[in-house]
């Protein structure tokens, strides 16, 4: 398993130094014959293959990790020098062409070597630029690979900790509508008893999940609906369908919640008027329409208790921002004392937990 990644990763490398020492060769054997230009090619080609590493893999990461850059641009400038000076040994001195021999006193050597080490000072900074180059792409792969984790990480942490503070809440207003029934009507508190077991059944196994099957979600809102239309009798109108059509898709788990909660919160209940709330929840092709409409008195007033739960469509957004970033399509408007909020989903035929 390992030996494709190492591969992977150095393919550049490879391919590099192979083009490298080809050209370096071709050029050579030309003027020097093919054996004086194998031992030429091979001798430069070891020396900038240990000098370009040393550079990249030793000395760059080390001035990286200090943020000593200056230093390293000094340590890179000697490094270029020194390969340079070694192309113009070799050049000099390796296999010489016999057609072509060196002067006989020492002083006119260092004119030649000083000629190929002037020559050999492109060949080197490219060389070493190159190396340099291939370890920064590596590090920026590694840095963009990072970042990804980290951000997956931050999104799961994001999406239980809103889960976190939506569970507790919802769990909050069902006691409290069963503890006012007890008092009135222990029939039907009794019958909403057996509606909270199947909805906190749902909330303590289901919703540790990162995303649920829809039919479960539906079933859980169902119940909530259906709780707060007991609760409420005759003091609203409240007109719910549910059509699904492919109930083994996947959502996130209590996605929808706040959207039904808040209707129900701050519908209109002023004197002499009977508010309402209407839900339709529809499913096709995995594509999800989800649509709210309640009456309410002062838009004002909607706003600044949701606002103060800490708990609302400010969550919602940030879910969906999170986990459906290009699709979906959230629409919230509020007119004549209307409040509508319409959702389209788009959702998966797997489990992305």
């Amino acid at each position: 398993m390992a030996t494709p990644f190492v591969l992977k990763k150095h393919t550049l490398f490879i391919i590099f130094w192979l083009v490298f020492g080809i050209t370096i060769w071709i050029q050579i054997q030309v003027d020097a014959g093919m054996y004086n230009a194998f031992i030429q090619t091979s001798m430069i080609l070891i020396s900038s293959f240990i000098l370009a590493h040393f550079l990249t893999d030793r000395l760059l990461p080390k001035a990286l990790a200090s943020k000593k850059m200056n230093q390293f641009l000094i340590e890179a400038i000697i490094v270029i020098f020194l390969l340079s000076f070694i192309f113009s040994f070799v050049f000099a001195y390796i296999n010489v062409d016999p057609k072509t021999p060196l002067p006989p006193n020492f002083s006119e050597h260092l004119a030649v070597l000083w000629k190929g080490f002037y020559l050999s000072v492109p060949a080197s900074l490219l060389i070493n630029g190159t190396a340099c180059g291939f370890r920064f792409y590596q590090e920026h792969g590694k840095i963009e690979r990072d970042h990804i984790l980290l951000q997956q990480a931050h999104l799961e942490n994001q999406l239980k900790m809103l889960q976190d503070q939506i569970n507790p809440h919802v769990v909050f207003n069902i006691l409290n509508h069963i503890h006012i029934l007890m008092k009135t009507n222990t029939e039907l508190a009794s019958f909403l008893l057996l509606k909270f077991s199947d909805i906190l059944r749902y909330q303590l196994y289901d919703c540790n999940q990162s995303h649920v099957i829809l039919n479960k979600e539906i079933q859980y809102l169902q119940d909530l609906v259906e709780v707060e239309k007991l609760r409420w009798g005759n003091e609203l109108d409240v007109r719910a369908t549910w059509e699904i059509s492919n109930k083994k898709v996947y959502i996130m788990p209590l996605l929808l919640v706040p959207f039904i909660e808040n209707a129900f919160k701050y519908v209109c209940r002023l004197p002499g008027h009977r508010g309402y709330i209407t839900i339709s929840c529809k499913e096709e092709d995995h594509c999800l329409s989800f649509y709210v409409e309640n009456s309410y008195s002062s838009i004002t007033s909607y706003q600044k208790k949701d606002s103060a739960h800490g708990i609302g469509l400010q969550n919602v957004k940030k879910r969906l921002n999170l986990q459906y970033p290009d699709s979906h399509t959230l629409k919230i408007e509020s007119d004549e004392n209307v409040y509508k909020v319409s959702l389209i989903l788009f959702l998966s035929q797997e489990n992305d937990q």
